[in-house]
């Protein structure tokens, strides 16, 4: 395979306060990660800065501004129960929309198949005019509509974050040439992602116990994800990549192993390959226990870039400098 991988020091600076699940170690661990032989031959490249402007494609622009001016001068503010904005987090947003912008392009004029946007903060959560679960912009949806503007057609975004992706359905919610398939715990924080929840014909939630694994999972795709993506015909996949349905994760609890991540990585590129020349653009969302996050990550950008489930990095003390070189 052929994958490009973006990282985002910028997203380092996005501050939360101490203890808080979405936190820059998140980034640090995966750094790690990226750092191991198995992933020496990506081609990788630090994300740019698209302008804030780019986050008009799917919000108003009153809300762009209230952003700026919760933005404090040091420190912190609140915004909502759990999300926060520091001082550099609107930078840490631009960086990331750069980064999807970016491997949009890349992969779009070929130069690989797919790529994976290693960013935070995470962005699933944002509505239009709300910021919530930790998310500030919805950086998915505006790559989705910045592809639509450079002429495709049919877009397929498929979130398997354990948390659904409110905001991604609020967006495109009434767009038949956007589709949105969410697996996701529920009940569970926000409260969406209902099966009767279809939009113009374009949602596909597919909610899933908590307690249960692998079987339930692979149901949710063979039977509902995966055929209705295919049915869709994609022109290009988003993946909202979280990895907060891993068994070790603090804020859900399905029970989800490593393997499993690349089990969808697998069948998303299957759909890719048939439908839209292997594009494939993922872009990082939640996972919370940094193992659970490392191990999930490995899976899915090793199946993205050598077709195989991944390094065995279960048993890698991530704090002994000698596995990183």
């Amino acid at each position: 395979m052929s994958s490009l991988l973006i990282t985002q020091p910028q997203g380092l600076e996005h501050a939360t306060p101490s203890g808080h699940p979405e936190r820059a170690d998140r980034l640090r661990r995966l750094n790690k990660v990226f750092a191991l032989p198995h992933f020496a031959d990506i081609k990788r490249k630090e994300a740019a800065c698209a302008g804030l402007e780019f986050a008009l494609e799917v919000h108003p622009k009153a809300y762009i501004e209230q952003l700026k001016l919760l933005r404090p001068v040091e420190g912190m503010s609140q915004v909502d129960g759990d999300t926060y904005i520091s001082q550099e987090s609107l930078s840490a947003v631009m960086t990331g929309m750069g980064a999807g912008l970016d491997a949009l392009d890349d992969v779009l004029a070929g130069h690989h198949e797919n790529a994976f946007c290693a960013i935070r903060p995470p962005g699933h959560h944002a509505e239009r005019e709300a910021p919530m679960g930790f998310c500030l912009v919805n950086t998915i949806a505006v790559v989705a509509r910045i592809a639509q503007q450079k002429g495709l057609e049919r877009i397929a975004i498929v979130d398997f974050d354990v948390h659904h992706g409110n905001g991604t359905q609020d967006i495109f919610y009434a767009d038949k040439n956007v589709m949105y398939a969410s697996s996701h715990q529920m009940p569970l924080f926000p409260g969406t992602g209902a099966i009767s929840e279809t939009g113009a014909g374009n949602i596909f939630n597919a909610p899933l116990s908590e307690g249960t694994g692998r079987d339930e999972m692979h149901l949710a795709y063979t039977d509902v994800i995966l055929p209705a993506i295919d049915n869709f015909r994609p022109d290009l996949i988003l993946i909202s990549a979280g990895f907060d349905a891993d068994y070790r994760d603090p804020l859900a609890g399905l029970k989800w192993q490593p393997d499993d991540f690349a089990w969808i990585t697998g069948k998303l590129m299957d759909i890719a390959g048939k439908r839209c020349n292997n594009r494939i653009i993922s872009l990082l969302e939640g996972g919370y226990d940094l193992d659970g996050l490392g191990q999930g990550v490995a899976a899915h950008l090793s199946m993205l870039s050598h077709g195989v489930s991944g390094p065995s990095i279960d048993h890698i003390d991530f704090d002994q400098k000698e596995h990183f070189g």
